[in-house]
């Protein structure tokens, strides 16, 4: 766990190549033929914290054009196209030598006053150490109950807990988008007979088109969070899926949505 947590925050720390509105970002080394998406989504919002460091990332939208190459570190070209005392409107362009891997528009905001409600959440307690699940690239503690790669048709939905190890707290938006990135497809997945995300490049090819991220209070992710999420649509060889991130105590303090290329190679399936 040690190696790769220290890996990806490496990643995160990104580096001014021209002013404070060009950054670089290294790759981290999974020894997997193309980037996950995961860090190009952890690396924008730090790009723009970087830009901004007035205000906090209030969302996060990216559109993916190419798989991006490990060998290669990535530059992060910030424009602000708006910046005001309490809101900011970015545009990040994520590129290498090919051209340009992704994109995301942000918006970033300064933490007000006012009234604070929201719908109530029924949050399970945090299921205990023998639920733990090993999902390869979340480098901290995961617990679920129920299982990502089930071979019977299940409903399409997916509880994870997750804690990182004592981290800055300015991490945590970069940490969640990150993470958000994982098990979207494999949630989709559930609904199908058969098939799990263990099965990809087998029986299908993904990849995620589409991912955004809303942050709506401050949080940290060295305590509890539960990612909730569920996929509604599977359809015309793409999928569709979101969740929320809340604290033990129930505060919705995150939400996302995904879609992503799901292609079979039996079209029947």
């Amino acid at each position: 766990m040690t190696d790769l947590w220290s890996d990806l925050l490496a990643c995160l720390e990104l580096r001014p190549v021209k002013g404070d509105l060009e950054f670089e970002g290294a790759n981290q080394r999974l020894g997997y033929h193309r980037l996950f998406g995961g860090q190009l989504l952890g690396q924008f919002v730090r790009a723009a914290s970087l830009a901004c460091p007035d205000k906090t990332v209030k969302s996060v939208h990216a559109l993916f054009a190419r798989a991006g190459r490990p060998d290669e570190p990535v530059r992060y070209e910030v424009t602000r196209h708006h910046q005001g005392s309490t809101f900011a409107t970015l545009t990040v362009v994520a590129r290498q030598s090919p051209g340009v891997m992704a994109t995301a528009s942000v918006s970033m905001h300064v933490p007000e006053g006012g009234p604070d409600h929201q719908t109530p959440f029924q949050v399970p307690p945090v299921p205990g150490e023998e639920h733990a699940v090993d999902l390869d690239l979340l480098p901290w503690d995961t617990r679920a109950t129920t299982d990502l790669d089930t071979p019977k048709s299940e409903a399409p939905e997916y509880d994870l807990w997750m804690r990182t190890p004592a981290v800055a707290p300015e991490l945590a938006p970069a940490l969640t988008a990150y993470a958000t990135d994982l098990s979207l497809i494999g949630t989709a997945l559930r609904q199908v007979e058969g098939v799990g995300q263990h099965d990809a490049n087998t029986l299908f090819t993904s990849a995620v088109t589409a991912h955004t991220v809303r942050f709506h209070r401050p949080f940290r992710t060295d305590s509890w969070l539960l990612l909730r999420q569920h996929s509604p649509l599977l359809a015309h060889g793409r999928c569709y899926g979101l969740g929320d991130v809340l604290t033990e105590e129930g505060s919705l303090v995150a939400s996302y949505t995904q879609e992503a290329l799901l292609r079979f190679k039996n079209p029947a399936s």
